[in-house]
């Protein structure tokens, strides 16, 4: 049986996403076998596993970081919001429909508990040590009866429980105080520890409060973690999204991507803003547009509301004045499907909109059908004709998740060719490139992670502005494993990891 820990919170967006990434890699360094566990993820921002399976951006990054392949195992219920009060309901990495929230948590949720009680049961059996994140407050009381993923998951995982405070926001001590109050005796006696995440300052300051915490509540604090910023590792959710803000820094190439209500798989975008002569920003609703080197519509989970978004605030008129007098578009995903004639979907599969005309951008039309399409890929390029860059290459990786299936008016030249899905070899036509090399379509989430092509695309936008390219590859992969030990190290300083230790070996006798 393998040792656990958990991470709980006081609420929401406390840190407890890239705290389980630092265990996870902590304890790898340490020469554990150790694997992230979410029993229940809301997110927009997901991925898809080797097998074919839809799972959590943030268990992907903790596994990583832990050293593995992500699987569906780490997160077995998946949420994706597809309006107000619903969302689609993701299973062991397959959608298993559309519901309320009302649906979910008064009947599906306790039926899903039965496959999450199995996937600890595998982990137990296969690795060393579950680092398991927990999800917004466990003392939500209008939600315990039906929780998976909280005390309910902590003791089935026999898991002692670390309680993080987001001190940056105020008010963490109330905070820590007010949850232990709200919880069960049997759920207070789980969390053995606490931790102050987000500290800006002296410690020597906050050494009477942490004194007081550990009077009142009896637990000690586990660590004190800095507020950490820009660490290049993925992020989840919508929260993180609004986080980024506007660009701190400038650069010679400006990108806009234009934030869309339903937006997901923003990370698609991280490396590029990663690049030192980019200035990539988020242009949000009531923001104008402006005239960037390129503008980028992002993958989305309910696409005809979301063209109804751009058509409503404006945003249609201005984005395609600009397409005319020369500025390049790329759509991905969803935004590839905004890019055609129109999309349709008279199965009501996203929304209740039987159709919506599209931008006309691209000939072609995108139906909506029930069985959702999940592939990891492989695919290359033929002298690839966007912004004319003539790029040719082989083993770009990306992936699939979408609904839609785009149909073409026209015949149109390809922007990839899909070499492998989920491990099996094909040879199937992806995305299209306008007649002008100026608009880009693509289904492959992650296409802008592949270093060559995206430096390409990039030296393109420079050449356009009378810049000379820089021709510098970046290898993201290994900025990013860079990233998981800064964090790492970061938090070794601040923690009591012999504590930490010590608490696991406690809740299995050893």
């Amino acid at each position: 049986m393998a040792k656990a820990i958990m991470l709980q919170g006081t609420s929401s967006h406390v840190g407890k996403s890239i705290l389980t990434t630092a265990l996870c890699r902590i304890f790898k360094q340490d020469g554990q076998r150790v694997t992230p566990f979410k029993a229940q993820n809301m997110a927009l921002n997901s991925y898809v596993t080797k097998t074919g399976g839809e799972m959590g951006r943030a268990q992907v990054a903790q596994a990583e970081a832990a050293g593995l392949d992500p699987a569906v195992e780490m997160n077995p219920v998946l949420l994706k919001p597809t309006g107000n009060a619903c969302s689609q309901v993701i299973v062991m990495g397959k959608s298993v429909g559309n519901m309320s929230a009302k649906e979910y948590h008064s009947g599906y949720s306790l039926t899903a508990l039965g496959v999450v009680t199995e996937c600890i049961e595998k982990l137990h059996n296969d690795f060393d040590v579950i680092v398991i994140e927990g999800a917004g407050s466990p003392a939500e009381v209008n939600l315990k009866a039906n929780d998976i993923v909280n005390m309910r998951v902590a003791k089935l995982a026999a898991a002692p429980v670390l309680l993080i405070a987001d001190i940056d926001r105020g008010g963490a001590l109330a905070s820590v105080v007010g949850t232990l109050e709200l919880l069960e005796p049997d759920e207070r006696d789980l969390v053995k520890g606490i931790i102050i995440n987000k500290f800006r300052g002296d410690i020597n300051l906050l050494k009477p409060a942490l004194d007081f915490l550990e009077t009142k509540t009896g637990k000690p604090v586990v660590g004190v973690i800095p507020h950490l910023d820009r660490l290049g590792i993925d992020d989840e959710d919508s929260v993180s999204l609004e986080d980024k803000g506007q660009p701190a820094k400038n650069g010679d190439l400006d990108i806009a991507v234009l934030r869309l209500p339903k937006i997901s798989n923003f990370t698609d975008f991280d490396a590029i803003a990663g690049e030192t002569d980019v200035r990539l920003r988020y242009v949000r609703q009531g923001e104008a547009i402006g005239k960037p080197d390129l503008i980028i519509l992002p993958g989305s989970k309910n696409t005809t509301e979301d063209l109804l978004y751009l058509r409503n605030n404006g945003y249609e008129q201005e984005l395609i004045k600009l397409v005319k007098s020369g500025t390049p578009v790329v759509g991905i995903c969803g935004g590839y499907q905004m890019l055609g004639r129109e999309v349709q979907d008279p199965d009501h599969t996203e929304s209740d909109l039987d159709k919506v005309m599209g931008l006309g951008l691209i000939d072609s039309i995108t139906v909506f059908v029930a069985d959702k399409v999940t592939h990891q890929v492989t695919a290359a390029a033929d002298n690839h004709k966007f912004l004319g860059i003539n790029f040719s290459g082989g083993n770009l990786t990306g992936y699939e998740i979408h609904m839609g299936r785009t149909q073409f008016l026209s015949p149109v030249d390809h922007a990839f060719s899909i070499t492998t899905r989920s491990g099996e070899q094909v040879n199937m036509p992806d995305g299209a490139v306008s007649a002008d090399g100026l608009v880009m379509g693509t289904y492959m989430h992650g296409i802008f992670d592949n270093d060559a092509y995206r430096r390409a695309v990039l030296d393109a936008l420079r050449v356009r502005k009378g810049l000379a390219p820089l021709g510098v590859v970046k290898d993201t992969q290994a900025l990013k494993n860079a990233a998981y030990d800064r964090l790492a190290e970061v938090v070794r300083q601040n923690m009591n990891m012999d504590l930490v230790y010590r608490i696991m070996n406690e809740a299995t006798g050893s």
